[in-house]
Protein backbone atom coordinates (compact mmCIF):
# COMPACT_ATOMS: atom_id res chain seq x y z
CA UNK A 1 0.00 0.00 0.00
CA UNK A 2 2.90 2.39 0.80
CA UNK A 3 4.39 1.76 -2.66
CA UNK A 4 1.02 2.41 -4.29
CA UNK A 5 0.60 5.67 -2.37
CA UNK A 6 4.13 6.78 -3.28
CA UNK A 7 3.50 5.99 -6.93
CA UNK A 8 0.21 7.90 -6.85
CA UNK A 9 1.95 10.93 -5.30
CA UNK A 10 4.62 10.89 -8.00
CA UNK A 11 1.97 10.74 -10.72
CA UNK A 12 0.06 13.63 -9.15
CA UNK A 13 3.19 15.75 -8.81
CA UNK A 14 4.19 14.92 -12.36
CA UNK A 15 0.81 16.05 -13.66
CA UNK A 16 1.04 19.21 -11.55
CA UNK A 17 4.49 20.31 -12.75
CA UNK A 18 4.28 18.98 -16.33
CA UNK A 19 2.87 22.28 -17.72
CA UNK A 20 5.67 24.19 -15.98
CA UNK A 21 8.32 21.89 -17.41
CA UNK A 22 6.79 22.20 -20.87
CA UNK A 23 6.76 26.01 -20.55
CA UNK A 24 10.41 26.01 -19.53
CA UNK A 25 11.29 23.90 -22.55
CA UNK A 26 9.43 26.28 -24.85
CA UNK A 27 10.99 29.46 -23.41
CA UNK A 28 14.55 28.13 -23.33
CA UNK A 29 16.20 28.22 -26.76
CA UNK A 30 17.79 24.97 -27.85
CA UNK A 31 21.41 25.76 -28.64
CA UNK A 32 22.74 22.19 -28.53
CA UNK A 33 23.14 22.19 -32.31
CA UNK A 34 24.58 25.71 -32.40
CA UNK A 35 23.20 29.24 -32.52
CA UNK A 36 21.35 30.43 -35.59
CA UNK A 37 21.64 34.00 -36.82
CA UNK A 38 18.26 34.86 -35.31
CA UNK A 39 19.32 33.50 -31.93
CA UNK A 40 22.61 35.42 -32.09
CA UNK A 41 20.74 38.66 -32.80
CA UNK A 42 18.29 37.96 -29.96
CA UNK A 43 21.14 37.33 -27.52
CA UNK A 44 23.01 40.43 -28.66
CA UNK A 45 19.95 42.67 -28.22
CA UNK A 46 19.67 41.41 -24.63
CA UNK A 47 23.31 41.12 -23.58
CA UNK A 48 25.27 43.59 -25.72
CA UNK A 49 26.77 46.22 -23.37
CA UNK A 50 26.01 49.05 -25.80
CA UNK A 51 22.32 48.04 -25.91
CA UNK A 52 22.17 47.72 -22.13
CA UNK A 53 23.75 51.16 -21.75
CA UNK A 54 21.20 52.63 -24.17
CA UNK A 55 18.35 51.11 -22.14
CA UNK A 56 19.87 52.51 -18.95
CA UNK A 57 20.11 55.90 -20.67
CA UNK A 58 16.36 55.67 -21.28
CA UNK A 59 15.78 55.14 -17.57
CA UNK A 60 18.12 58.03 -16.76
CA UNK A 61 16.19 60.22 -19.20
CA UNK A 62 12.92 59.26 -17.50
CA UNK A 63 14.35 60.29 -14.12
CA UNK A 64 15.52 63.61 -15.58
CA UNK A 65 12.00 64.22 -16.92
CA UNK A 66 10.55 63.51 -13.49
CA UNK A 67 13.09 65.88 -11.94
CA UNK A 68 11.94 68.65 -14.27
CA UNK A 69 8.24 67.93 -13.70
CA UNK A 70 8.71 67.88 -9.94
CA UNK A 71 8.46 71.68 -10.05
CA UNK A 72 4.68 71.36 -10.50
CA UNK A 73 4.41 69.45 -7.23
CA UNK A 74 3.97 71.26 -3.87
CA UNK A 75 7.31 72.08 -2.28
CA UNK A 76 7.46 71.58 1.48
CA UNK A 77 10.35 72.97 3.51
CA UNK A 78 11.22 73.18 7.17
CA UNK A 79 13.77 75.45 8.83
CA UNK A 80 14.78 75.78 12.46
CA UNK A 81 16.72 78.66 14.03
CA UNK A 82 17.88 79.21 17.61
CA UNK A 83 19.56 82.46 18.54
CA UNK A 84 21.02 83.85 21.74
CA UNK A 85 21.99 87.48 22.15
CA UNK A 86 25.38 87.97 23.77
CA UNK A 87 24.47 91.65 24.07
CA UNK A 88 20.89 92.78 23.66
CA UNK A 89 20.10 95.30 20.89
CA UNK A 90 19.22 98.85 21.87
CA UNK A 91 16.81 101.31 20.28
CA UNK A 92 15.70 104.82 21.13
CA UNK A 93 12.22 105.75 22.31
CA UNK A 94 11.10 109.26 23.36
CA UNK A 95 10.47 109.77 27.07
CA UNK A 96 7.74 111.90 28.61
CA UNK A 97 9.66 115.02 27.72
CA UNK A 98 10.10 113.89 24.11
CA UNK A 99 13.81 113.23 24.49
CA UNK A 100 15.04 110.01 22.75
CA UNK A 101 16.07 107.54 25.40
CA UNK A 102 17.96 104.24 24.69
CA UNK A 103 16.12 101.12 25.74
CA UNK A 104 16.83 97.39 25.43
CA UNK A 105 14.23 95.44 23.43
CA UNK A 106 13.59 91.75 22.74
CA UNK A 107 14.59 88.68 24.70
CA UNK A 108 17.93 86.92 24.95
CA UNK A 109 16.84 83.51 23.61
CA UNK A 110 14.62 82.85 20.59
CA UNK A 111 13.68 79.49 19.05
CA UNK A 112 11.93 79.49 15.66
CA UNK A 113 10.60 76.51 13.69
CA UNK A 114 9.33 77.50 10.25
CA UNK A 115 7.19 75.26 8.03
CA UNK A 116 6.68 76.50 4.48
CA UNK A 117 4.55 75.12 1.63
CA UNK A 118 5.01 76.52 -1.87
CA UNK A 119 2.96 75.72 -4.98
CA UNK A 120 4.10 76.88 -8.41
CA UNK A 121 1.21 78.26 -10.45
CA UNK A 122 3.23 79.29 -13.48
CA UNK A 123 6.91 79.00 -14.33
CA UNK A 124 8.58 79.19 -17.72
CA UNK A 125 11.19 76.62 -16.62
CA UNK A 126 8.64 74.06 -15.45
CA UNK A 127 6.47 74.66 -18.51
CA UNK A 128 9.47 73.90 -20.75
CA UNK A 129 10.09 70.65 -18.85
CA UNK A 130 6.45 69.64 -19.35
CA UNK A 131 6.42 70.34 -23.08
CA UNK A 132 9.82 68.72 -23.69
CA UNK A 133 9.07 65.49 -21.80
CA UNK A 134 7.64 63.51 -24.73
CA UNK A 135 10.42 64.63 -27.07
CA UNK A 136 13.10 63.60 -24.58
CA UNK A 137 11.48 60.16 -24.28
CA UNK A 138 11.33 59.92 -28.06
CA UNK A 139 14.97 60.98 -28.36
CA UNK A 140 16.12 58.33 -25.88
CA UNK A 141 14.06 55.66 -27.66
CA UNK A 142 15.53 56.66 -31.03
CA UNK A 143 19.03 56.44 -29.60
CA UNK A 144 18.27 52.89 -28.41
CA UNK A 145 16.88 52.00 -31.84
CA UNK A 146 20.05 53.30 -33.49
CA UNK A 147 22.25 51.20 -31.19
CA UNK A 148 20.10 48.12 -31.84
CA UNK A 149 20.30 48.60 -35.61
CA UNK A 150 24.08 48.82 -35.43
CA UNK A 151 24.11 45.69 -33.26
CA UNK A 152 21.98 43.73 -35.73
CA UNK A 153 24.21 44.72 -38.65
CA UNK A 154 27.46 44.01 -36.80
CA UNK A 155 26.29 40.66 -35.43
CA UNK A 156 25.00 39.57 -38.84
CA UNK A 157 28.26 40.48 -40.56
CA UNK A 158 30.35 38.78 -37.87
CA UNK A 159 28.14 35.68 -38.13
CA UNK A 160 28.51 35.56 -41.93
CA UNK A 161 32.25 36.16 -41.65
CA UNK A 162 32.71 33.12 -39.40
CA UNK A 163 30.60 30.96 -41.71
CA UNK A 164 32.65 32.12 -44.68
CA UNK A 165 35.84 31.16 -42.87
CA UNK A 166 34.39 27.76 -41.99
CA UNK A 167 33.53 27.20 -45.64
CA UNK A 168 37.06 28.21 -46.58
CA UNK A 169 38.38 25.58 -44.17
CA UNK A 170 36.12 22.98 -45.75
CA UNK A 171 37.31 23.87 -49.25
CA UNK A 172 40.95 23.79 -48.15
CA UNK A 173 40.38 20.41 -46.49
CA UNK A 174 38.96 19.01 -49.75
CA UNK A 175 41.90 20.49 -51.66
CA UNK A 176 44.37 18.90 -49.23
CA UNK A 177 42.77 15.49 -49.76
CA UNK A 178 43.09 15.89 -53.54
CA UNK A 179 46.66 17.16 -53.33
CA UNK A 180 47.76 14.39 -50.98
CA UNK A 181 46.43 11.85 -53.48
CA UNK A 182 48.17 13.69 -56.31
CA UNK A 183 51.43 13.70 -54.35
CA UNK A 184 51.20 9.95 -53.76
CA UNK A 185 50.40 9.32 -57.44
CA UNK A 186 53.30 11.53 -58.55
CA UNK A 187 55.66 9.75 -56.16
CA UNK A 188 54.54 6.33 -57.41
CA UNK A 189 55.02 7.38 -61.04
CA UNK A 190 58.46 8.80 -60.24
CA UNK A 191 59.52 5.62 -58.42
CA UNK A 192 58.33 3.55 -61.39
CA UNK A 193 60.32 5.73 -63.77
CA UNK A 194 57.29 7.01 -65.65
CA UNK A 195 57.94 10.72 -64.91
CA UNK A 196 60.79 12.70 -63.45
CA UNK A 197 60.78 14.03 -59.89
CA UNK A 198 59.55 17.53 -60.81
CA UNK A 199 55.91 16.40 -60.73
CA UNK A 200 56.37 15.07 -57.20
CA UNK A 201 58.16 18.27 -56.17
CA UNK A 202 55.41 20.46 -57.61
CA UNK A 203 52.80 18.38 -55.80
CA UNK A 204 54.72 18.79 -52.55
CA UNK A 205 54.99 22.58 -52.97
CA UNK A 206 51.29 22.88 -53.76
CA UNK A 207 50.33 20.74 -50.75
CA UNK A 208 52.54 22.74 -48.38
CA UNK A 209 51.07 26.02 -49.59
CA UNK A 210 47.55 24.73 -49.04
CA UNK A 211 48.45 23.46 -45.56
CA UNK A 212 49.83 26.91 -44.77
CA UNK A 213 46.61 28.53 -46.00
CA UNK A 214 44.57 26.22 -43.78
CA UNK A 215 46.68 27.08 -40.73
CA UNK A 216 46.26 30.80 -41.35
CA UNK A 217 42.52 30.37 -41.79
CA UNK A 218 42.23 28.29 -38.60
CA UNK A 219 43.97 31.02 -36.62
CA UNK A 220 41.83 33.78 -38.12
CA UNK A 221 38.61 32.06 -37.12
CA UNK A 222 39.64 32.33 -33.46
CA UNK A 223 39.78 36.11 -33.56
CA UNK A 224 36.52 36.29 -35.51
CA UNK A 225 34.80 34.07 -32.97
CA UNK A 226 36.12 36.25 -30.14
CA UNK A 227 34.68 39.32 -31.87
CA UNK A 228 31.27 37.68 -32.20
CA UNK A 229 31.38 36.70 -28.52
CA UNK A 230 32.05 40.33 -27.69
CA UNK A 231 29.00 41.41 -29.69
CA UNK A 232 26.85 38.75 -28.01
CA UNK A 233 28.03 39.71 -24.53
CA UNK A 234 29.57 36.25 -24.03
CA UNK A 235 32.36 35.57 -21.58
CA UNK A 236 35.68 34.76 -23.32
CA UNK A 237 35.82 31.26 -21.84
CA UNK A 238 32.29 30.40 -23.03
CA UNK A 239 32.10 28.05 -26.00
CA UNK A 240 30.31 29.17 -29.13
CA UNK A 241 28.82 26.95 -31.81
CA UNK A 242 27.02 28.30 -34.87
CA UNK A 243 24.36 26.62 -36.96
CA UNK A 244 23.44 27.59 -40.49
CA UNK A 245 22.04 26.24 -43.70
CA UNK A 246 23.83 27.24 -46.88
CA UNK A 247 20.65 26.98 -48.93
CA UNK A 248 18.84 29.25 -46.49
CA UNK A 249 21.64 31.79 -46.75
CA UNK A 250 21.48 31.70 -50.53
CA UNK A 251 17.71 32.19 -50.41
CA UNK A 252 18.21 35.27 -48.25
CA UNK A 253 20.31 37.25 -50.73
CA UNK A 254 17.57 39.12 -52.59
CA UNK A 255 16.64 42.70 -51.64
CA UNK A 256 14.09 45.13 -53.01
CA UNK A 257 16.08 47.54 -55.17
CA UNK A 258 12.96 49.27 -56.53
CA UNK A 259 11.88 50.73 -53.19
CA UNK A 260 12.16 54.51 -53.19
CA UNK A 261 14.36 56.11 -50.57
CA UNK A 262 12.34 57.58 -47.69
CA UNK A 263 14.41 59.79 -45.39
CA UNK A 264 11.85 59.46 -42.61
CA UNK A 265 12.69 55.75 -42.27
CA UNK A 266 16.25 56.51 -41.18
CA UNK A 267 16.62 56.75 -37.41
CA UNK A 268 19.40 59.33 -37.82
CA UNK A 269 16.96 61.62 -39.64
CA UNK A 270 14.31 60.98 -36.99
CA UNK A 271 16.79 61.96 -34.29
CA UNK A 272 17.48 65.27 -36.02
CA UNK A 273 13.74 65.93 -36.32
CA UNK A 274 13.36 65.33 -32.59
CA UNK A 275 16.28 67.67 -31.86
CA UNK A 276 14.52 70.26 -34.03
CA UNK A 277 11.38 69.98 -31.91
CA UNK A 278 13.40 70.43 -28.72
CA UNK A 279 15.24 73.39 -30.21
CA UNK A 280 11.94 75.02 -31.15
CA UNK A 281 10.89 74.67 -27.52
CA UNK A 282 14.11 76.42 -26.45
CA UNK A 283 13.34 79.32 -28.78
CA UNK A 284 9.84 79.60 -27.31
CA UNK A 285 11.28 79.38 -23.80
CA UNK A 286 13.59 82.36 -24.30
CA UNK A 287 10.92 84.28 -26.21
CA UNK A 288 8.59 83.96 -23.21
CA UNK A 289 11.35 84.79 -20.74
CA UNK A 290 9.67 88.10 -19.80
CA UNK A 291 6.67 86.32 -18.25
CA UNK A 292 6.53 86.29 -14.45
CA UNK A 293 6.87 83.32 -12.13
CA UNK A 294 3.76 82.92 -9.99
CA UNK A 295 3.49 80.78 -6.87
CA UNK A 296 1.33 80.53 -3.75
CA UNK A 297 2.83 79.95 -0.33
CA UNK A 298 1.78 79.11 3.18
CA UNK A 299 4.05 79.65 6.19
CA UNK A 300 3.56 78.45 9.76
CA UNK A 301 6.04 79.52 12.44
CA UNK A 302 6.43 78.19 15.96
CA UNK A 303 8.30 80.76 18.07
CA UNK A 304 9.60 80.30 21.61
CA UNK A 305 11.17 83.22 23.49
CA UNK A 306 12.55 83.84 26.95
CA UNK A 307 15.46 85.57 28.62
CA UNK A 308 16.28 82.41 30.55
CA UNK A 309 17.58 79.48 28.54
CA UNK A 310 15.80 76.93 30.72
CA UNK A 311 12.47 78.70 30.21
CA UNK A 312 12.62 79.04 26.41
CA UNK A 313 10.31 76.16 25.43
CA UNK A 314 7.73 76.72 28.18
CA UNK A 315 5.79 79.30 26.23
CA UNK A 316 5.00 79.24 22.48
CA UNK A 317 3.98 82.14 20.22
CA UNK A 318 2.84 80.60 16.86
CA UNK A 319 2.04 82.65 13.77
CA UNK A 320 1.06 81.82 10.18
CA UNK A 321 0.52 83.56 6.88
CA UNK A 322 -0.57 82.82 3.33
CA UNK A 323 0.32 84.76 0.24
CA UNK A 324 0.97 84.98 -3.49
CA UNK A 325 4.44 85.54 -4.92
CA UNK A 326 5.04 87.05 -8.35
CA UNK A 327 8.54 87.39 -9.75
CA UNK A 328 8.90 89.58 -12.85
CA UNK A 329 12.22 89.95 -14.71
CA UNK A 330 12.43 93.59 -15.79
CA UNK A 331 15.98 94.06 -17.06
CA UNK A 332 18.68 91.42 -17.23
CA UNK A 333 21.38 93.22 -19.15
CA UNK A 334 20.08 91.90 -22.54
CA UNK A 335 20.66 88.30 -21.35
CA UNK A 336 17.21 87.13 -22.46
CA UNK A 337 17.63 88.69 -25.92
CA UNK A 338 21.09 87.16 -26.35
CA UNK A 339 19.81 83.73 -25.28
CA UNK A 340 16.91 84.03 -27.70
CA UNK A 341 19.19 84.98 -30.58
CA UNK A 342 21.57 82.13 -29.75
CA UNK A 343 18.68 79.63 -29.71
CA UNK A 344 17.48 80.92 -33.10
CA UNK A 345 20.97 80.53 -34.56
CA UNK A 346 21.22 77.01 -33.16
CA UNK A 347 17.88 76.29 -34.82
CA UNK A 348 19.21 77.53 -38.16
CA UNK A 349 22.35 75.45 -37.74
CA UNK A 350 20.20 72.37 -37.08
CA UNK A 351 18.20 73.02 -40.27
CA UNK A 352 21.46 73.09 -42.23
CA UNK A 353 22.45 69.83 -40.55
CA UNK A 354 19.13 68.23 -41.55
CA UNK A 355 19.64 69.23 -45.19
CA UNK A 356 23.19 67.90 -45.12
CA UNK A 357 22.03 64.65 -43.52
CA UNK A 358 19.63 64.13 -46.40
CA UNK A 359 22.53 64.39 -48.82
CA UNK A 360 24.60 61.98 -46.72
CA UNK A 361 21.74 59.47 -46.52
CA UNK A 362 21.17 59.69 -50.27
CA UNK A 363 24.89 59.10 -50.91
CA UNK A 364 24.90 56.12 -48.55
CA UNK A 365 21.84 54.70 -50.28
CA UNK A 366 23.25 55.11 -53.79
CA UNK A 367 26.57 53.58 -52.73
CA UNK A 368 24.89 50.67 -50.95
CA UNK A 369 22.58 50.07 -53.94
CA UNK A 370 25.50 50.08 -56.38
CA UNK A 371 27.53 47.72 -54.18
CA UNK A 372 24.60 45.35 -53.82
CA UNK A 373 23.93 45.20 -57.56
CA UNK A 374 27.60 44.63 -58.40
CA UNK A 375 27.96 42.02 -55.63
CA UNK A 376 24.84 40.24 -56.87
CA UNK A 377 26.26 40.10 -60.38
CA UNK A 378 29.59 38.83 -59.05
CA UNK A 379 27.81 36.19 -56.98
CA UNK A 380 25.92 34.88 -60.00
CA UNK A 381 29.13 34.83 -62.02
CA UNK A 382 31.19 32.98 -59.41
CA UNK A 383 28.38 30.52 -58.79
CA UNK A 384 28.33 29.51 -62.44
CA UNK A 385 32.15 29.43 -62.54
CA UNK A 386 32.29 26.79 -59.80
CA UNK A 387 30.53 24.19 -61.93
CA UNK A 388 32.79 25.00 -64.91
CA UNK A 389 35.98 24.79 -62.79
CA UNK A 390 34.91 21.44 -61.33
CA UNK A 391 34.30 20.07 -64.85
CA UNK A 392 37.63 21.42 -66.14
CA UNK A 393 39.56 19.86 -63.26
CA UNK A 394 37.82 16.52 -63.72
CA UNK A 395 38.62 16.39 -67.46
CA UNK A 396 42.27 17.50 -67.09
CA UNK A 397 42.82 15.01 -64.26
CA UNK A 398 41.50 12.20 -66.45
CA UNK A 399 43.70 13.34 -69.35
CA UNK A 400 46.74 13.48 -67.07
CA UNK A 401 46.06 9.94 -65.89
CA UNK A 402 45.99 8.92 -69.56
CA UNK A 403 49.27 10.74 -70.17
CA UNK A 404 47.75 13.46 -72.37
CA UNK A 405 48.13 16.46 -70.08
CA UNK A 406 51.13 17.54 -68.00
CA UNK A 407 51.11 17.69 -64.23
CA UNK A 408 51.51 21.47 -64.35
CA UNK A 409 48.12 21.69 -66.06
CA UNK A 410 46.62 19.56 -63.26
CA UNK A 411 48.03 21.90 -60.62
CA UNK A 412 46.72 24.90 -62.53
CA UNK A 413 43.24 23.38 -62.86
CA UNK A 414 43.19 22.39 -59.18
CA UNK A 415 44.27 25.91 -58.15
CA UNK A 416 41.61 27.43 -60.39
CA UNK A 417 38.99 25.17 -58.79
CA UNK A 418 40.00 26.12 -55.25
CA UNK A 419 40.17 29.81 -56.14
CA UNK A 420 36.78 29.69 -57.81
CA UNK A 421 35.20 27.98 -54.81
CA UNK A 422 36.72 30.53 -52.44
CA UNK A 423 35.62 33.39 -54.68
CA UNK A 424 32.10 32.00 -54.62
CA UNK A 425 31.85 32.10 -50.83
CA UNK A 426 33.61 35.47 -50.69
CA UNK A 427 31.05 36.87 -53.10
CA UNK A 428 28.22 35.31 -51.06
CA UNK A 429 29.51 36.98 -47.90
CA UNK A 430 29.96 40.34 -49.63
CA UNK A 431 26.47 40.07 -51.09
CA UNK A 432 24.89 39.36 -47.69
CA UNK A 433 26.89 42.20 -46.14
CA UNK A 434 25.96 44.63 -48.91
CA UNK A 435 22.31 43.64 -48.50
CA UNK A 436 22.54 44.62 -44.83
CA UNK A 437 24.12 47.93 -45.78
CA UNK A 438 21.35 48.53 -48.32
CA UNK A 439 18.62 47.76 -45.78
CA UNK A 440 20.29 50.04 -43.28
CA UNK A 441 20.51 52.82 -45.87
CA UNK A 442 16.83 52.32 -46.66
CA UNK A 443 15.95 52.27 -42.96
CA UNK A 444 14.14 48.93 -43.24
CA UNK A 445 16.00 46.95 -40.55
CA UNK A 446 13.44 46.00 -37.91
CA UNK A 447 14.72 45.63 -34.34
CA UNK A 448 11.37 45.49 -32.52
Amino acid sequence: MKKIKWWACRVALGCLFAPLNLLAQVNTPNTANGLTLEQCIELALKNQPAVQQALIDEEIGEREINIGLAGWMPQLNAQYNFQHYLKMPVTFFPNDAGVPTPRTIGVANTSTLQLQANQTLYSNDVLLASRAARFIRLQDDQNTQNVKISTVVNVSKAFYDILLTQEQLRILAEAIVRQEKQQKDALAQYENGIVDKTDYQRATISLRNTLSDRKRTQESIKSKTAFLKELLGYQPETGLQLAFERNKMEQNILADTTEALNFANRVEFQQLQTQKQLQNLNVTYYRWGFLPTVSAFLNYNIVNQNNEFSEVFKQTFPNSLVGLSVGLPIFQGTRRIQNLRRAQLQNQRLEVGIANTKNIINTEYQEALANYKSDLNEYNTTKSNVAVAEDVYRIIKLQYDEGIKTYLEVITAETDLRTTQLNYFNSLYRLLASKLDLQRAQGTINVN
